[in-house]
């Protein structure tokens, strides 16, 4: 039942983010996006309620929840216009790579300020040829003394330029067998042979994207996260939650979508009655708000799995969720677009603006057919075409 009824805290959460989003709204985001800036005011009152790190451990600032209450976070401001894409980076994938399977030196110099909202840190993951397959990573880390030393290359990775440091996914040589295994770096910004440029997206976001390049970067041994021999186990700890997050960022958009639609629907009229009361306009947008539920579902369910400690199941439930959040977004906000007609298409109505942003959880951070691909291997048991 904790996978379908909320608790009250959680109702209570996300009332207290709904009415923060609300303060801020569509209109602040745009703006913000206009001006080239990041949503700094939003992030640090985010903070300050203790948003940011609703899911980190009390002993380092956090409010002790789980990925269940971030992804509360994120889909409330999201459903308010205003999602904050970094909560997905940051707190999730790094905060809680950080938190399982840091260093005692490591948690307690990040998760705080990661929590406080005063430091930032980027993923490093996906490269140009070899997408996020894991296995074809060409971004090497080797030893140097006590040191290490990474080269490579990664690509679209969000946030860098207000990012401290990134955790960068490397692989290095397996003493036994010789073969490349995934590892976690933290790799500062200010790091000696770290650079990063940025990509010019049609996608317009307050975060930007960037490719990386890693030409002979050294770290020292502190800057690796965890037991190198658990590469892959602790890259999946981060990958999880950040499908759950992806998920409630999709959730979060439809939902802000419908709204817009729902409002216009009630109030726009051409015959004698509102056009809300022709089937034809509130059929569609009625499977909208069903499909956008039953996302929700499923992202909840894999939330709860992640944070009950079950990673094989909570692999199955974040694809899952992340498939069906991503296919409902999209159709709201089409169908809130087809709405409005010619107005959905103004800068007025600002629901033009969602269509490239609602095919964002289609691709990223990994792609609907690799979803599907995961599903008929993992859980159906056919065998792989690759």
């Amino acid at each position: 039942m904790s996978t379908v009824i909320e608790t009250e805290e959680h109702k209570a959460l996300r009332a207290a983010v709904a009415a923060l989003g609300k303060r801020y709204g569509r209109e602040y985001l745009t703006t913000v996006i206009k001006e080239g800036r990041h949503p700094d005011e939003l992030w640090a009152e985010a903070a300050k309620l203790g948003y940011l790190g609703v899911n980190l451990p009390e002993a380092y600032g956090g409010g002790g929840g789980g990925i269940a209450e971030l992804s509360i976070v994120l889909e409330e401001l999201g459903a308010a216009g205003c999602p904050l894409l970094m909560l997905v980076v940051s707190p999730a994938i790094c905060g809680t790579v950080i938190a399982r399977f840091g260093t005692e030196a490591q948690k307690r110099e990040w998760l705080p300020k990661i929590a406080e909202g005063t430091r930032t840190m980027a993923f490093g993951i996906t490269e140009p040829d070899a997408g996020s397959n894991s296995h074809r990573i060409t971004t090497t880390a080797r030893r140097d003394g006590t040191d290490w030393v990474l080269t490579g290359r990664k690509v679209f990775i969000s946030g860098v330029d207000i990012a401290d440091a990134t955790l960068i996914v490397g692989r290095t040589q397996d003493a036994k067998t010789g073969r490349l295994k995934p590892c976690l770096f933290i790799v500062p910004r200010d790091a000696d042979g770290f650079e990063w440029r940025p990509i010019d997206m049609e996608l317009r976001g307050a975060e930007k994207q960037f490719e990386l390049t890693l030409d002979d970067v050294r770290l020292s041994a502190d800057a690796l996260v965890g037991d190198d021999d658990a590469g892959l186990f602790q890259l999946f700890a981060g990958l999880n939650p950040e499908r759950v997050m992806t998920a409630a960022f999709a959730i979060g958009i439809g939902r802000y979508a419908l709204s817009r639609a729902v409002d216009y629907a009630r109030e726009r009229t051409v015959w004698k009655e509102p056009i809300g009361a022709h089937q034809a306009v509130a059929h569609p947008l009625a499977q909208a708000h069903i499909e956008l539920e039953l996302a929700r579902l499923m992202m909840q369910r894999a939330a709860f799995l992640y944070d009950a400690g079950d990673d094989a199941a909570a692999g199955e439930a974040a694809n899952m969720a992340k498939y069906a959040a991503g296919e409902a977004c999209v159709k709201a906000v089409d169908q809130a677009v087809h709405t409005l007609g010619g107005n959905g298409l103004t800068s007025e109505f600002g629901l033009a603006s969602l269509i490239t942003v609602s095919r964002v959880a289609r691709i990223a951070p990994v792609s609907r057919e690799m979803i599907l691909n995961f599903v008929s291997h993992q859980t159906l048991g056919l065998p792989k075409s690759y």
